[in-house]
């Protein structure tokens, strides 16, 4: 990746994640953020309208250099004479395939470049937005405009056929005032009403172009939105409703397209060429009546009438290409330049952390703080070690309040530190690093089962470290039992795997991180009671020195923390242990369908009465 960066280029929006030696380019305006990406490749460009240049000038000289071959001819020029002449028009013709293959391999070279620039820009800032910001986004038109828009951008190529068919227009016309300048009369007067022409032509395709982004990336995401809820849709035996859905977004996309063709289908100026070649060969026959001009020149002019046939033709699709180029750059620069709520902080403090966490009179809402937040005053504290249980109803704001901790959002109102040190003032990569969350929506990479273990880790994680991970939280048997072992490639989001198996592959990842804060959002909840016995214990033994936040609806669990925090409507309304929470707080004892007197005084969930009603005490 290149280190320099141009100048005058504003400063880059808040970011989560940025890389040190990133390019960066001028988001000002879509056609500043093009001319940049340009501008990082000087000399293909260069090269390119040098060799057009040359293309356009051997071209004109091989239609006058025919002129003059049948002069020779027609004048009984010597043997000699007429070699010349040949080999005048070989030559030119030989320059301009010359000139061809060096332009063609500049302006492929400097657009393939450009498409993997932006590739990566895309992904740099994705990688760098807010999970606000991305949960608010449809994935399937994120996938279009990191796919099928930037693929567009690469059709900007068409740039520089439109460079070439200016050249192309531009040197045949100074070729014909050599011939004679009154030859010029019908090629300008061709030139000023093609012109006119191709503007109304431009402004009909731009909200055409614009508009079949915009179907394609509807198309798209309807689409992902359907095979990623696949088993919803079947479930429920919606793919008729889903198909209709599907082709409703297709005929719509396919309807622009129609109307695009039909403004193709007026393209004036072909039809004002063809008029523009009689009227240039009755002037052309008209002077030679009148013994202005010879027969060589005649041709000569024919031939370089007919050069502006090229670019003529060429303009038809180059600008329909052009338009759906620049609509994907607009999509794509919305994209890249789209705020984000939080800023990686990369001068911040970046130390290990002891765990010592403090909520002070928080409040959280997904959006604007309205009436009803979220989260409402939330004030509480972690000794670095303790493991603080988090209980209360679906909705409560269980797993919100965790997903502050690692600055998955933060507070509207009120701070939350570590250390002592307000979250915001962290170092965002430092923060993160030392903080790992188990959930229970485990997800998984489609990668092998060791890659997704050492996922996360600091540094290279050995094959040795990868399997201690996985027997900690006792992994490592039904992985060996697998016939590749380590190297199984899970399918994607782990669909292979059972939920019990997924969720001990997720908790030897967070073994494998040595966190120093632990988050587990009811992360056993996929496994049978014997195995959630062991893991367990081998997270008493890891978790030592570690502060963990604990959000489950297992009493064994509960009972073990060192602390309970109470939530009920996004506030805590009673903390302590599980005992004192017993016996002072109905809520406590309503969430677990428990009542005080049987279990006041026992040591461990033993019988019917100490079971919790799943329907009423599941983690969010």
């Amino acid at each position: 990746m290149a280190l320099t960066t141009p100048a005058a280029t504003p400063a880059a929006a808040r970011r989560e994640f940025t890389v040190a030696d990133e390019y960066r380019y001028d988001h000002r305006s879509t056609g500043r953020w093009l001319f940049s990406h340009l501008r990082r490749y000087p000399f293909l460009p260069l090269i390119f309208v040098l060799t057009t240049i040359g293309m356009a000038t051997a071209q004109s000289l091989s239609a006058v250099q025919v002129g003059r071959a049948f002069d020779a001819v027609t004048g009984n020029s010597g043997r000699a004479q007429l070699t010349i002449e040949a080999l005048r028009v070989a030559g030119a013709f030989l320059a301009y395939g010359a000139f061809d293959i060096v332009n063609s391999l500049s302006i492929r070279v400097l657009f393939l470049r450009i498409e993997r620039d932006t590739r990566e820009e895309i992904y740099l800032s994705v990688l760098g937005k807010s999970q606000t910001f991305l949960g608010k986004q449809r994935v399937g038109d994120l996938l279009a405009k990191a796919t099928n828009d930037v693929q567009q951008v690469n059709q900007l190529m068409a740039l520089g056929r439109l460079v070439e068919s200016t050249l192309t227009l531009t040197v045949p016309l100074v070729t014909i005032a050599f011939l004679r300048v009154d030859l010029l009369l019908v090629p300008i007067v061709f030139l000023l009403t093609f012109t006119v022409a191709l503007r109304r032509y431009n402004i009909e395709l731009r909200p055409l172009a614009i508009g079949m982004r915009a179907r394609f990336g509807m198309m798209n995401a309807r689409l992902a939105e359907s095979i990623a809820g696949i088993e919803v849709v079947k479930g429920f035996a919606q793919e008729p409703a889903e198909e209709r859905h599907f082709l409703a977004n297709a005929g719509g996309y396919r309807d622009v397209f129609v109307r695009e063709g039909e403004v193709r289908a007026r393209y004036l100026p072909l039809l004002l060429y063809g008029i523009a070649v009689g009227l240039a060969f009755g002037h052309a026959l008209y002077l030679l009546s009148r013994g202005l001009i010879t027969v060589g020149q005649v041709i000569a002019y024919m031939a370089l009438i007919e050069i502006l046939r090229f670019p003529t033709g060429e303009l038809l699709t180059t600008f329909s290409t052009i338009q759906q180029g620049f609509a994907s750059s607009h999509r794509i620069l919305d994209l890249i330049t789209a705020e984000t709520e939080l800023d990686e902080n990369a001068a911040g403090i970046a130390r290990p952390i002891a765990g010592a966490i403090a909520f002070e009179g928080v409040a959280f809402g997904y959006g604007a703080l309205g009436e009803t937040p979220t989260l409402r005053d939330i004030s509480f504290t972690a000794q670095p070690g303790e493991t603080i249980a988090i209980v209360g109803q679906t909705g409560a704001g269980k797993t919100t309040l965790t997903r502050l901790i690692n600055r998955t959002f933060d507070p509207a109102a009120g701070r939350v530190t570590i250390d002592g040190v307000d979250l915001r003032d962290w170092s965002l990569a430092s923060l993160r690093s030392q903080i790992a969350t188990i959930e229970q929506d485990t997800f998984l990479f489609s990668r092998s089962i060791a890659n997704n273990i050492a996922f996360g880790a600091r540094g290279q994680a050995t094959r040795e470290q990868i399997e201690d991970a996985a027997r900690l939280a006792q992994a490592h048997d039904f992985i060996t039992a697998m016939p590749e072992g380590y190297e199984t490639v899970v399918g994607e989001r782990g669909v292979t795997l059972s939920g019990g198996q997924r969720q001990r592959i997720a908790i030897a990842r967070a073994f494998l991180t040595d966190p120093r804060i632990l988050i587990l959002d009811d992360s056993t909840s996929a496994v049978d009671s014997n195995t959630e016995d062991q893991i367990q214990r081998a997270m008493r033994r890891i978790l030592e020195g570690r502060t963990t936040l604990l959000i489950t609806h297992r009493l064994g669990q509960i009972r073990r923390a060192d602390r309970i925090l109470l939530l009920k409507g996004g506030a805590i309304v009673a903390q302590g242990s599980h005992d004192e929470l017993l016996a002072s707080s109905p809520v406590y004892r309503q969430i677990f369908g428990l009542t005080a007197a049987p279990i006041a005084g026992s040591s461990a969930p033993g019988g019917p009465a100490a079971t919790p009603d799943p329907a009423r005490a599941v983690a969010e």
